[in-house]
């Protein structure tokens, strides 16, 4: 099913009389993560308004939940991320009965080791983290890590402003697990971080699709769907998973445990699990999708074409999945903060 089909159902139904709005839905979700027509969309088809805010990290949403000053009905956490916030009971279960949608969701991504009973979390997005490269700014398309220390790109890298993230790149660089909190392997990140400083044109999150796709850098740290967003834009940009290994992740709907209108939230988290929207999201986000139905639609050939999205197994079985560190996550703040500073 083609975009035009898409915009043809948005059309229709923005198209209709507005209900009034009597309720509403606070949602917390990553920048650029959701088609904003979406949301108008859902709130043509139920009456209910969506109070939507963005997040950079984990680690400022987990902050700002945890706080407890403010209370959203739907936030969108990483893997590692719900497994923290379900043992510190910042998550509620979930009533799959009131979730019908979830039979499009592939079985296989349920389960997983960060909600092993599948109670806390909804399957939204999965991808993998690589190096973008601009092909008419590098000498050899990369195939490691160590790219990232090519004194080559001297303030011409962007590095990803996310502690966990880059810090675990560093422990593969170094040949450590991507988990390790063996303090003297995240003393080997850190220096490494250190001596990579003065390459780094900038430490980015959401800013690096405009920058690669203007060229301003050749090389980046990114999530595949960032990538596959970016090449979607520009033909002179690719994407590998370098051969060492690298990050898969998952990233889940979740509902807090303060939420206001958990029944608002539960018809959102359906109506993102139906496989028109879900389909429709995936072509603006661009990172891979569990949601078996909406890949259907999408025609499983075409959407199986991509690389990025959906990488060979031989590429998969090199990713491991962040784990929550428990007590050690002040560790990896502390080193991440040495690592930053003065920038």
């Amino acid at each position: 099913m083609k975009k035009t089909i898409w915009l043809a159902l948005t059309l229709a139904l923005l198209s209709l009389p507005l209900a009034g709005l009597a309720e509403s839905i606070s949602v917390y979700n990553w920048g650029d993560y959701i088609e904003p027509q979406v949301l108008e969309i859902f709130e043509q088809e139920t009456g209910i308004e969506v109070i939507y805010e963005t997040f950079e990290t984990n680690e400022d949403m987990y902050a700002k939940i945890a706080m407890g000053g403010s209370s959203y009905d739907v936030i969108i956490p990483s893997d590692y991320m719900v497994e923290r916030m379900i043992q510190e009971g910042l998550l509620q279960k979930i009533n799959w009965d009131n979730i019908p949608n979830i039979a499009n969701i592939d079985p296989r991504f349920l389960h997983e080791s960060y909600d092993p009973d599948a109670a806390y979390s909804v399957p939204y997005t999965w991808g993998t983290m690589g190096i973008l490269y601009n092909t008419q700014m590098v000498d050899e398309a990369p195939t490691s890590w160590q790219t990232l220390m090519d004194e080559t790109y001297t303030m011409d890298m962007l590095m990803l402003n996310s502690p966990r993230d880059t810090l675990g790149i560093a422990l593969i660089m170094c040949g450590h697990d991507i988990n390790s909190t063996d303090p003297a392997d995240l003393e080997d990140a850190k220096n490494l971080l250190i001596e990579q400083k003065p390459m780094v044109l900038a430490y980015v999150v959401d800013e690096v699709k405009d920058k690669m796709i203007a060229g301003e850098a050749s090389v980046a740290l990114v999530w595949s769907g960032d990538a596959t967003f970016c090449m979607s834009e520009s033909d002179e940009l690719d994407y590998v998973v370098p051969q060492e290994g690298s990050n898969i992740f998952y990233d889940s709907i979740c509902i807090p445990a303060n939420a206001r209108n958990v029944s608002g939230a539960e018809k959102f988290i359906d109506f993102l699990c139906r496989a028109d929207i879900a389909a429709m999201n995936y072509e603006y986000v661009g990172y891979a999708i569990p949601n078996t139905a909406a890949i259907e639609l999408l025609g499983e050939e075409e959407y199986n074409a991509s690389p990025v999205n959906n990488p060979p197994q031989e590429v998969l079985d090199k990713c491991q999945v962040f784990q929550y560190l428990g007590e050690d996550t002040r560790l990896y703040d502390q080193v991440w903060t040495e690592v930053i500073s003065e920038f």
